[in-house]
């Protein structure tokens, strides 16, 4: 990096931190505090939602997703916009009825304590761990790229949102997240159109799309049913629908969001809004991805993205064998590279046999290329048995550290410590909302005064957010980033949701059922996870209607009287 990228870096960083803490500073009171006054409009909210869901694991791991597996992940999002209408016809309506604070108060009014104070706790465990995750995945990244210290980056991150939200609150949130979504946003885009400028002469964006078709890359819907399967369009539209209902219906880092909104219909149009952006943005982030490979088609790629973890084989006696490794890729990208030019050349002339004939070869030389890749990994192994070899989510950065010119490597480590920043403070921001008014002023300290309260909550945000810097120092790369972040949700999404559904749509189950049905159902989960090869996504309708059909079962056997009804 140059003392141009530093600039670029610390200046955008240090702007929405001041500027965070100067628009919000001031909190009188709980309300104000935790719900920005409800002063938000819709495109705010909008924002915020999106800058909620869209971390760092989402512009360092989704790319490296696309470079590796194409299009198929946004199947994972196609239950969002569905589930975007559910939620602005039941859930919201209720919330602000209701005047809750967190989504969790309400489940104490339809059954009881225990049940709020069990929502609560799994909300608080898997959002705790989560924003530990979303500091962890850009910090483990950038430590091992950037040569920094891990700890420290960890350190850096979570101090910087932890700064801004104890002063400002949801406000804070809210103002940071549009300025950080401009950044994102900006950052993107512009590498998007290098990626195009990249290409060699005479070759398009749209000829840089047909070779990556060629190899499966943009194979976007698969209508297969198969279990194991982790994204097709049926995951998607029923595990990935219960997900996003769990998701934005019933955990505070979302709900907090659009609580904060003017009116319903403000809340509303920000869902919407995010309904309807969400997956055009994942597209694009994928699609940039598939960019990613078309320009390593025509570039030398590195046999191994981790650059801190491919040093360290050369720096070993396993170096002659990763040298040979190179050799025999460098010879698979060279032949690449003509038969991509041969198959564009057939596409133009629509030679069937031709194209069908090099189309195979294509297939054939990637499989090699892969292969390569992975006896290095192999290697690698050996040389460091300790070493992470899953670089899918180095893919990105490794690009942009090599490949963009001074001034924009700065912007677009910005684009990643904006996309931590907005999430953890959201997930700060709702651990201490959810803390202060679900444990602590509900069944610890009753009576003290809305001073009290606010500074318990600030002192809630800090307490969390030290947690998820510690979280952070002790975290373990997990498969794809992208993909453990929502197993992690997966395994608790669903028991939440269905404790709401059983709460909003069924009446006749009472708080004792439903109680010993969500740990029924969670501890079902759980096993199913452990036990199987089963698709996450498939965990979020099991503990759903897991949920359900214990309580039905648990209701059947008691004689427990009428709990009063919401109205």
């Amino acid at each position: 990096m140059g003392l141009l990228d530093w600039i670029v870096l610390c200046g955008t960083l240090l702007f929405i931190v001041i500027y965070g803490i100067w628009k919000t500073k001031g909190s009188k009171d709980i309300n104000q505090y935790l719900k920005g006054n409800q002063e938000a409009q819709w495109w705010t909210i909008g924002l915020s939602v999106m800058a909620t869901q869209a971390s760092a694991i989402t512009f360092l791991s989704t790319p490296g997703q696309g470079y590796a597996d194409g299009m198929r992940f946004v199947q994972f999002y196609f239950g969002l916009p569905i589930a975007m209408i559910i939620l602005c016809i039941t859930f919201i309506p209720i919330y602000y009825r209701l005047k809750v604070y967190t989504a969790y108060e309400f489940l104490e009014d339809r059954f009881d304590l225990k049940t709020r104070s069990l929502a609560a706790f799994l909300f608080l465990i898997q959002r705790g761990l989560g924003a530990g995750i979303t500091i962890y995945a850009p910090a483990i990244i950038l430590s091992t790229i950037m040569g920094w210290n891990l700890n420290w980056t960890n350190f850096i991150i979570g101090m910087l949102v932890i700064t801004y939200t104890v002063s400002g609150g949801t406000r804070a949130v809210n103002v940071t997240h549009k300025y950080q979504m401009l950044v994102i946003f900006l950052g993107m885009f512009t590498t998007f159109f290098l990626l195009i400028s990249y290409l060699p002469e005479g070759i398009s964006f749209t000829d840089s799309l047909k070779i990556a078709g060629a190899t499966g890359k943009l194979n976007t819907i698969d209508f297969s049913f198969d279990w194991n399967n982790r994204y097709t369009f049926w995951s998607g539209i029923t595990g990935g629908l219960f997900l996003m209902l769990a998701y934005f219906g019933t955990d505070q880092s979302q709900v907090q969001r659009y609580l904060s909104g003017r009116s319903i219909r403000e809340s509303r149009l920000g869902l919407i809004f995010n309904g309807l952006m969400k997956i055009p943005m994942q597209f694009f982030i994928l699609l940039v991805g598939v960019m990613v490979f078309t320009f390593y088609q025509f570039h030398e790629a590195p046999i191994f993205f981790n650059s801190a973890g491919y040093q360290n084989v050369m720096e070993s006696s396993y170096a002659p064998q990763i040298q040979e490794l190179e050799s025999d890729k460098r010879a698979l990208e060279n032949q690449r590279y003509q038969l991509n030019t041969e198959y564009l050349s057939a596409l133009e002339s629509e030679n069937n046999d031709q194209i069908i004939r090099l189309k195979d070869q294509i297939i054939v030389n990637e499989t090699a290329h892969n292969e390569v890749r992975q006896q290095a990994k192999v290697i690698i192994t050996e040389a460091d048995p300790a070493a992470e070899t899953n670089d899918r989510d180095y893919v990105f950065i490794s690009f942009i550290l090599n490949h963009l010119p001074q001034g924009l490597i700065g912007l677009l480590l910005a684009v990643i410590f904006s996309a931590a920043m907005s999430s953890t403070a959201s997930e700060l921001n709702a651990l201490a909302s959810t803390t202060t008014i679900d444990i602590y002023k509900r069944s610890i300290n009753q009576k003290a005064t809305q001073g009290h309260y606010l500074r318990s909550s600030k002192l809630f945000t800090l307490m969390w957010g030290l947690f998820a810097i510690g979280f952070a120092c002790f975290g373990t790369l997990f498969e794809n980033l992208i993909q453990f972040v929502n197993i992690v949700g997966s395994i608790f999404y669903g028991t939440i949701l269905g404790i709401f559904l059983v709460a909003f749509y069924i009446k006749r189950i009472h708080s004792t059922a439903v109680f010993w049905g969500a740990l029924c159902a969670e501890i079902l989960v759980i096993v199913t996870f452990m036990t199987s090869d089963i698709g996450f996504l498939w965990l979020n309708p099991i503990g759903c209607f897991g949920v359900i059909i214990f309580a039905l079962i648990f209701q059947s056997f008691m004689n427990q009287g009428p709990k009063a009804q919401v109205s």
